[in-house]
């Protein structure tokens, strides 16, 4: 056994030299796994807010925008589609919004929107989730007394035209209403409303 002094050094730059490597080796390991956790970019545009331009939208016109996979309508009531709606609350379910859920406060009046004349709200029925057809005129062959409203082909659930759901029907809740709020007089951003809440 030989009496030399030991040069520590040398093993002192190994050890690091392999905790350097070691410690690169397993932040490459982790870096694609952490971004594996980040939604992609696919999923982060399926839940952003939409822009809507009304510009073009006609009286008693529906034009239909995905958000979030899901149908949103966007109708433009006239004023005899706004009347009727006073007038057919005692054939309603819940007729005064009564489940929070359903809308956002700004929405939560008799015509369910923050403008009157234009109705938003996700085209999804709130029995089993099929998509109700809209119908601008010849309502009364579903329900008397009514000229306008949503039909429900699956099982039969109606709605009026603020998506409050029609008595004695299968479906339990009124349509939902999401958050919007207008950017401007012509366009809608569905998905958050003014405090950025979605």
């Amino acid at each position: 056994m030989s009496n030399a002094p030991v040069d520590n050094s040398r093993r002192r730059f190994l050890t690091a030299a392999t905790t350097v490597v070691g410690g690169a080796g397993a932040v490459a390991v982790a870096v694609p796994f952490i971004a594996s956790w980040n939604p992609s970019a696919r999923a982060k545009s399926a839940g952003a807010p939409v822009e809507v331009d009304i510009t073009k939208l006609e009286p008693g016109q529906l034009i239909r925008v995905e958000w979030r996979g899901k149908p949103v309508w966007v109708v433009y009531r006239t004023p005899e589609m706004l009347e009727q709606l006073g007038q057919i609350e005692d054939k309603l379910l819940d007729p005064t919004s009564s489940e929070e859920k359903q809308q956002p406060s700004y929405a939560k009046n008799n015509f369910r929107s923050s403008r009157d004349e234009i109705l938003v709200a996700v085209g999804i029925c709130t029995h089993l989730g099929c998509s109700p057809t809209y119908f601008s005129e010849g309502y009364e062959e579903i329900v008397e007394g009514v000229n306008s409203g949503f039909f429900c082909p699956c099982h039969g659930s109606k709605f009026d035209l603020a998506g409050r759901v029609f008595s004695g029907v299968p479906a339990g809740l009124n349509l939902q209403i999401p958050p919007y709020y207008y950017i401007d007089d012509t366009t809608i951003l569905i998905g958050e409303d003014e405090k950025g809440a979605a």
